[in-house]
């Protein structure tokens, strides 16, 4: 018996795999979003390996080379310090990356349980929680982390947290509006009429039917806050040298951009590339998820 329903268990999570691959297939974009993005983390956590000059990461400087253009020896040219753009573009990808995940990780730890809390409780608490989140969309989208980054001081760390701070209310109204809906549901009454704890009754029946638009907003964030970091490192309150960023990448390069081109095409190709690419993912993932938009 045990065996049997095992077999069941599994077979039913076999066929929902098929199933999302079969919607997977009908949207090509969605497949070349995802190849590109697997591209990006790979390159992030093979830089070193893939890369044919891993010190110029950090401190190579070969002055003898500045200012190469595209070559077979350096395919992207080389910077203002002989350092090999391809190089540094491939390495880029890691702190970009990583500022991505960690400003949306930051921005779903915080919004999702005031987003669910205010939607569910409503009353008061939700007044509080809706007004401090009006407080800070006030703000114009760059303004509010320029400002906070430019007084925390200029670092990674800094922007990753001011970017968080910015993204957070976005995340609250979603899932507030995701739970307005589904508290009316009969199936949410009905555990309520049983007595059923609230935060069970968040946990076990709101949340799953609410997280779909988190998770296909969260997809296009992660691009947004590529962008937004790089503009922040691009003014010169994000990364810092001897960091590899490509906006800090751009704005090192801006002085003599008009003679050497590609010292700032490739990393702005990255950053427009790496935008494009989860901006596909998130629409895939909107048709995936989202059974209304469905044929």
């Amino acid at each position: 018996m045990g065996a049997e329903i095992t077999g069941t268990a599994g077979g039913g999570r076999w066929e929902r795999v098929r199933y999302i691959w079969h919607l997977s297939r009908r949207n090509p974009l969605f497949l070349i979003g995802m190849g590109v993005v697997g591209l990006l983390v790979a390159s992030a956590l093979f830089a070193p390996y893939i890369t044919p000059y891993p010190e110029d990461a950090t401190y190579g400087i070969h002055f003898a080379d500045k200012l190469q253009p595209p070559t077979w020896r350096h395919p992207f040219g080389t910077d203002a310090l002989g350092r090999d753009q391809f190089t540094r573009v491939v390495f880029g990808s890691r702190l970009s990356i990583q500022i991505g995940l960690a400003v949306v990780g930051l921005s779903l730890v915080f919004g999702i349980p005031l987003g669910l809390v205010a939607g569910f409780w409503g009353g008061w608490i939700d007044e509080v929680i809706m007004r401090v989140s009006d407080m800070f969309l006030a703000f114009p989208s760059l303004l509010l982390p320029m400002t906070i980054a430019a007084a925390l001081g200029a670092s990674v760390a800094n922007a990753m947290l001011a970017l968080a701070v910015s993204w957070f209310p976005w995340y609250v109204r979603l899932i507030r509006a995701q739970v307005l809906t589904v508290r009316e549901e009969l199936y949410v009454e009905a555990a309520l009429s049983m007595g059923v704890r609230r935060w069970v009754i968040l946990k076990r029946h709101i949340l799953p039917n609410t997280i779909a638009p988190v998770i296909i907003q969260a997809s296009m964030d992660m691009g947004y806050t590529i962008l937004a970091a790089a503009s922040l490192s691009f003014i010169g309150v994000g990364a810092q040298p001897p960091s590899v960023e490509w906006g800090l990448m751009i704005t090192t390069a801006r002085a003599y951009f008009l003679d050497y081109w590609w010292t700032v095409t490739f990393p702005g190709l990255a950053i427009f590339i790496s935008v494009l690419a989860f901006n596909l993912v998130g629409d895939g993932l909107r048709d995936i998820l989202d059974p209304r938009i469905r044929d």
